[in-house]
């Protein structure tokens, strides 16, 4: 499957989240989301408008550092949420994201999480698409309405998630969860049609490769599901085999920059 572009990053950031509004329009924005524990749906959107905004700034002034934003980490609980005013908010802020990213192009340089220094901003339209996409799950969730993505996105987001997996916070030793790396620890993930991907946790920090022997564990399931299982949302398509409990512990350790809460 081929990887999506820099554009299609840019522009799903929009569409996911005009699917995302359609998802609430005329919902209870005080209606809990249970995938986001302690958050209700009005909380939830001021964290993805948020993100957004965060996002933008970073790219917009090319930050070399860290840029603070208390809206992602702790989005206020407002009873009084109106949609009339947060849906634009958030749509428009989509938009302003998309397009100080193309205004950017890809290859110029800005701070993120995920590196030492200041790296491509391709990562924030990538990182931003997916943020949305999962947080529309959560919110069609909510809403009580079906969630879908185009499995090329749902495809690149589960890669995404597997290159977040080798980085150090997700395997250094830590006094309050077990051990993930080992020997015979191999994991299989399988989305028929989509890819197969192998996580090698035998050595001294986690390989993806191309193959491997009979592996520990096995979760399959379609492309979309298989993403919402790692974000630990529902996925009652997904099947496990094997250590289940080394998938669960990898599925906690992979997901350390994710924000509170359960993000």
């Amino acid at each position: 499957m081929t990887p999506p572009t820099f554009e299609r990053h840019c522009d799903a950031i929009v569409t996911e989240t005009e699917r995302l509004t359609a998802h609430v329009r005329g919902a209870d924005l005080s209606a809990p989301v249970r995938t986001c524990p302690g958050w209700n749906l009005g909380q939830l959107l001021l964290h993805i408008g948020g993100d957004h905004r965060w996002a933008e700034e970073i790219v917009r002034t090319r930050a070399a550092g860290p840029v603070a934003d208390d809206l992602v980490d702790a989005p206020p609980a407002d009873p009084r949420a109106d949609g009339a005013v947060l849906l634009p908010w958030l749509t428009e802020g989509a938009a302003r994201l998309s397009a100080t990213l193309r205004a950017a192009a890809p290859d110029s340089l800005a701070w993120n999480p995920s590196a030492d220094r200041p790296a491509p901003v391709r990562f924030w339209a990538r990182r931003m698409a997916y943020e949305t996409a999962v947080h529309r799950a959560d919110a069609a969730l909510a809403a009580g309405q079906p969630f879908t993505l185009d499995s090329d996105l749902a495809a690149d987001a589960v890669e995404e998630w597997l290159e977040f997996s080798t980085f150090p916070e997700a395997h250094a030793s830590r006094p309050d969860l077990p051990d993930l790396l080992g020997p015979g620890r191999t994991l299989r993930f399988e989305a028929p049609g989509a890819g197969t991907w192998h996580v090698d946790l035998t050595g001294e920090r986690p390989v993806l490769r191309a193959g491997s022997r009979a592996p520990a564990a096995i979760a399959r399931g379609p492309v979309t599901d298989l993403l919402l299982y790692f974000y630990r949302r529902p996925a009652p398509a997904v099947v496990t085999r094997g250590d289940t409990a080394l998938l669960d512990l990898w599925r906690t350790r992979a997901g350390f920059w994710l924000e509170a809460p359960d993000d």
